[in-house]
């Protein structure tokens, strides 16, 4: 497929890299870049020389949200089937088997903080500004506060939902919301070596250990154990776990075989 509005590297470290691209609009969210967007993930997904992707954004942000010059003459039902394809990309990621790595610099504002929220993991520049910030327009981030508050709790989601101010990287990384902060200048080397190294594990281990996170999140205390301890036994029967385990006794680069 063909995109004009999301850039699509693969490179031969094991990672996909996905680039927002509507830099003079801050990579504001319209119809076509969701859709790109879902394509470009569903892609990575099954590409079997792909084990992790980074998802980041051109120019100066991230992106700053969904584009208000779509919000005009639709009825209830098409405002629906619109936020749904624009949200379609943050629902999706937590039911992908690969790890979605985020590249966040400069603003990360409603839709843009909801997509950065549903990667698994967050790098950041150190400037960056993050926000639910749609209140202030006088409508509402209640899609992308969903992971949002998985990342720093009911409360604080409430503050940033209701309030719609933007919190500086320090502070998203004291909530959660972000793993790492670099220096800006150097984001992009090392949001890319960190997918990289990510990319050298055992991908079926990586992929189990992913989908028994989220799948086990809202379990019972016990049946997360017993679920886990599930995927833990299907995992030792896999090649790449002998191959892991015989690599280590044998002091070298383990070969993973299994995708």
């Amino acid at each position: 497929m063909s995109y004009s509005e999301v850039i699509v590297t693969k490179g031969d470290n094991h990672v996909a890299e996905i680039t927002l691209n509507r830099p003079e609009q801050m990579n504001t969210f319209n119809t076509g870049m969701a859709g790109e967007l879902y394509a470009a993930l569903m892609d990575a997904e099954s590409d079997q020389n792909v084990r992790v992707i980074l998802l980041g954004g051109a120019g100066r942000s991230f992106s700053a949200g969904i584009d208000v010059n779509e919000l005009k003459s639709k009825s209830a039902l098409e405002y629906r089937e619109w936020i749904e394809h624009m949200e379609r990309p943050l629902v999706t990621i937590s039911n992908m088997r690969k790890p979605v790595i985020a590249r966040v610099q400069g603003v990360a504002a409603a839709n843009g903080m909801g997509l950065a929220a549903a990667s698994d993991l967050v790098i950041a520049g150190e400037r960056t500004k993050m926000g639910l910030t749609a209140i202030n327009v006088g409508l509402n981030c209640v899609g992308p506060v969903i992971p949002v508050a998985r990342c720093v709790g009911r409360k604080k989601a409430l503050e940033l939902l209701l309030y719609g101010k933007l919190i500086r990287a320090r502070e998203a990384l004291e909530l959660g919301l972000v793993n790492r902060i670099v220096p800006d200048d150097e984001l992009e080397k090392e949001a890319m070596d960190w997918a990289g190294e990510l990319a050298q594990k055992s991908p079926v281990a990586v992929q189990i250990a992913k989908s028994a996170f989220y799948n086990a999140e809202d379990m019972e205390y016990e049946k997360q154990f017993a679920y886990m301890n599930e995927a833990f036994a299907r995992l030792c029967s896999t090649d790449d776990a002998k191959e892991g385990v015989s690599a280590f006794f044998e002091k070298r680069r383990p070969d993973w075989k299994e995708r």
